[in-house]
């Protein structure tokens, strides 16, 4: 996690970045009993509690993902505004920034720094370019501008820009003496759709 999601918690007692996580996915499979994702989530953060973790920040994703495919657009992933945190007792912090995010034809980002790489020749620009010859690029030749091939290739492979309004973001204190921790001196209620 970047050490700037850290600076979430913000209330009386600081949690060192050592001490915090952030999970980076949940996915369950459809067929999983009943309150799957709260059962996970409890579990998951009791146990990182147990090995010195003192608080969590989680993020939801309000912008549906869909993917080309030959019959046409396919969701991938639904947007969602992260009611299994709101039920485990986090805070709800508001929105992270508004970005714009390269979205390509299999529903992914191309990262900004993963385009940087490709416009400015910087280590790691021939894996960045990899991928998206995997999606019919052509290669770049060894002398061509990179910023020039990018622009090419994002319109070539049917990239598209989002307008993201940014995630939502939650914080949560674990372990012993959580209900004493303020993580969270401001909050606001928790996204309902």
């Amino acid at each position: 996690m970047p050490r700037t999601a850290v600076t979430s918690y913000s209330g009386t007692q600081k949690v060192p970045y050592r001490e915090s996580l952030e999970p980076n996915r949940l996915v369950l499979l459809d067929g999983a009993e009943s309150n799957p994702e709260s059962w996970f989530c409890a579990r998951s953060f009791a146990l990182a509690a147990d090995r010195g973790v003192r608080g969590v920040v989680a993020h939801s994703d309000p912008q549906p993902r869909t993917r080309a495919t030959p019959q046409g657009p396919e969701l991938v992933s639904p947007s969602h505004v992260g009611h299994v945190y709101a039920v485990q007792g986090f805070a709800y912090l508001g929105r992270t920034r508004p970005r714009r995010l390269t979205v390509l034809p299999d529903a992914t980002v191309l990262s900004d720094r993963a385009a940087s790489k490709i416009r400015n020749d910087e280590a790691g620009h021939r894996a960045a370019e990899q991928r998206l010859v995997g999606f019919g690029a052509r290669p770049r030749q060894p002398e061509e501008d990179g910023g020039q091939w990018l622009d090419e290739t994002l319109t070539a492979v049917g990239a598209t820009m989002l307008a993201h309004g940014g995630n939502h973001r939650y914080v949560r204190a674990t372990g012993p003496h959580c209900t004493r921790v303020t993580v969270a001196p401001t909050s606001y209620p928790s996204p309902r759709r």
